[in-house]
């Protein structure tokens, strides 16, 4: 396992390299199947692709569902079909970017596989991890899953238009657990049904962006 991993980590720092050289962000969402994702990706690409170059690299066990959603807005996706593999690795993602010109891209997306066991331990050579949790699972996620959630840059509380409609999802349950894990990454609730809400995570991705361009500004 540790050749595995090693061999893993040189090849996502090679991604990372390139995908730095040309001042692309690299967002890798991770989360439970069906947390909401793509749907979270179909309104950021409706909200800010007409100022903000998007793609997107696709990562399931099998289909090419999400990948004709994502196309379906104009945004080139890259499906991974991982079969049996219960998540993306930085090989896997090697391959992936060499159907993409990364010199029309501002920010990549990597969906990974629905799974949060083990998609935490791969390094993918993305510059941030974001999780989605949804509330409609259990707020107590995070505690059940501590090296998922240890390892976010940013936390997601998707679907939270529901919230008023469940009596056993508390935010504030949710952040505390993840406090517990010595992450103060931002706990942000929104939906992917209520545009008003994404403007925190739209700022967030913006300032991101701003640090990935930087070196390769400064190369010029």
């Amino acid at each position: 396992m540790t050749n595995i991993l090693g061999e893993n980590d040189r090849i996502a720092a090679h991604n990372r390299a390139h995908l730095a050289a040309h001042g692309v962000l690299a967002v890798n969402l991770m989360s439970s199947p069906g947390s909401g994702k793509t749907a979270l990706l179909e309104a950021t690409i409706d909200a800010i692709g007409d100022h903000t170059r998007i793609a997107v690299i696709e990562g399931d066990l099998e289909t090419e569902n999400d990948a004709a959603r994502i196309r379906a807005h104009g945004v080139p996706a890259v499906q991974i079909t991982t079969g049996a593999t219960c998540h993306l690795d930085a090989h896997m993602v090697h391959e992936a970017l060499h159907g993409l010109d990364l010199s029309a891209i501002d920010i990549l997306f990597i969906e990974n596989v629905g799974n949060l066991v083990c998609p935490a331990g791969f390094d993918l050579g993305q510059h941030e991890n974001v999780i989605l949790l949804a509330v409609t699972e259990g707020d107590d996620k995070p505690a059940k899953y501590p090296v998922m959630f240890r390892t976010a840059d940013l936390v997601l509380l998707s679907k939270s238009d529901l919230l008023a409609v469940l009596d056993d999802f508390a935010p504030e349950k949710a952040e505390a657990h993840i406090r517990k894990l010595a992450n103060a990454a931002p706990v942000v609730p929104l939906s992917a049904r209520r545009p008003e809400t994404l403007a925190p995570w739209f700022a967030w991705l913006e300032q991101n962006l701003a640090v990935a361009r930087a070196p390769a500004q400064a190369a010029e």
